[in-house]
């Protein structure tokens, strides 16, 4: 009877180990997919932000039919300091971007759209979550292509 009894204790140490793994895998998984549905949920409102401004006469500080500005004073569309971050991630807008071995090529720029001649058609909201992503080293990102009839997201990681 004690090799029994020793037997079902080592087997019910091993199913317990076994279901406590599976339980942390389950909620970093569920916490990751959650990071990054906030995020694209933060993109769609700052992405409808960003298409107000753009529709909203320049009389009135708005974009007037551009995201960018060709004056020196007026930066184009830009995130208040509100909308650059929160417990989700940091967000940042772009005129272009360039995404490459899961690292952006540039800088993130804060200050706006400035349109050197003529409108700005399109504009690129970045986000980045606070959680790893799918690769395992990376935070969650996001990007959100705004145009002036639309929006399309799109996850990098």
């Amino acid at each position: 009877m004690g090799q029994q009894q020793l037997l079902l204790i080592v087997l019910g140490v091993i199913i317990v180990g076994i279901a406590i793994a599976v339980g942390i895998s389950m909620f970093k998984s569920n916490a990751q997919s959650s990071n990054r549905d906030q995020v694209i949920n933060d993109l769609n409102n700052l992405a409808a932000k960003a298409q107000q401004y753009y529709r909203k006469p320049t009389a009135m500080a708005g974009g007037g039919q551009s995201f960018g500005s060709t004056s020196s004073t007026v930066p184009g569309f830009t995130l208040s300091p509100v909308d650059t971050g929160n417990a989700n991630g940091s967000y940042y807008v772009a005129q272009s971007f360039s995404f490459t071995a899961g690292a952006w090529v540039a800088p993130p720029s804060t200050r706006g759209i400035a349109a050197a001649s003529g409108q700005v058609d399109s504009i690129y909201i970045v986000g980045v979550g606070t959680e790893v992503g799918n690769d395992g080293a990376n935070k969650v990102e996001a990007v959100a292509t705004v145009t002036a009839n639309g929006t399309q997201t799109t996850v990098l990681n």
